[in-house]
Formats: structure tokens, C-alpha cells, sequence
């Protein structure tokens, strides 16, 4: 168990890193100005030259191959649930990394996760 509670850590980690620089990154390069073929290659051709990305995409792809070795490690009905620590720590990511206003609302959804996160993980080890 505690193999998949690491893995799990590094998961978490991996993939809020990635999702973390791959907004950061996206919110620098800005949205495409329409959806013309010249305006998308404009688009991505900055999008490759923007260094958030390149660091989003190894932490994205370990986060994908570590969410494969969990699911050789544990039951899906375990890996799931707790992968779901995505959102507590994405939260937390956006408000203080990201500066982003998050609302009263959304931190009470916050804590109803790492409750069910912890049901989960204190019940998967029958």
C-alpha cells in the first residue's frame, strides 16, 4: 500500500504541475483569433514557442504513465476516487501559483473531495 500511495503522490503531483504550467503557459500565448488555418498555425507556432508548455508536457506525460503503473498496483475503484486529489491540489495551485480568485463556493466542493478522498482510501484497504 504504501507503493500506491506514493505513486499516487507523484501522480497528483505531476499532473497539477502540468495542468498548472500548461494554463500558465496557454493564458500568456492567448487564444487563437479564429479558427482560419493561418490563424491556427500562428496560434500554435507561438504555443511551441512558449517555455510553460515544454514543461507541462513531461509532467503530463509522466502523470499518464504513473496513472498506468497505479492501475497495475491497485483496483480501479481505489485509483479513481483518490486521483481526485487532482482538485484539491489544482486548487490550491490556482489560488496561490496562479493568483486566481477562487469562491467560498468553490472551496467548500474542495473540502467535500479530500473527504471523499479520505473515505476512499480508508476503505480501500480491505
Amino acid at each position: 500500500m504504501t507503493r500506491v500511495i506514493l505513486m499516487l503522490i507523484f501522480f497528483v503531483l505531476c499532473n497539477t504541475g502540468g495542468e498548472l504550467a500548461m494554463s500558465y503557459g496557454i493564458k500568456q500565448v492567448g487564444e487563437p483569433q479564429s479558427f482560419r488555418p493561418m490563424a491556427l498555425l500562428r496560434f500554435v507556432w507561438a504555443a511551441a514557442q512558449n517555455s510553460w508548455l515544454w514543461v507541462a508536457l513531461p509532467l503530463l506525460a509522466a502523470s499518464f504513465y504513473s496513472l498506468l503503473i497505479l492501475f497495475s498496483w491497485a483496483p480501479v475503484s481505489v485509483v479513481i476516487p483518490a486521483s481526485a486529489s487532482n482538485y484539491i491540489v489544482g486548487t490550491f495551485g490556482a489560488k496561490y501559483l496562479l493568483k486566481e480568485d477562487v469562491s467560498f463556493k468553490r472551496w467548500m466542493g474542495v473540502i467535500l473531495v479530500c473527504v471523499g478522498v479520505t473515505v476512499v482510501l480508508l476503505t480501500g484497504r480491505a
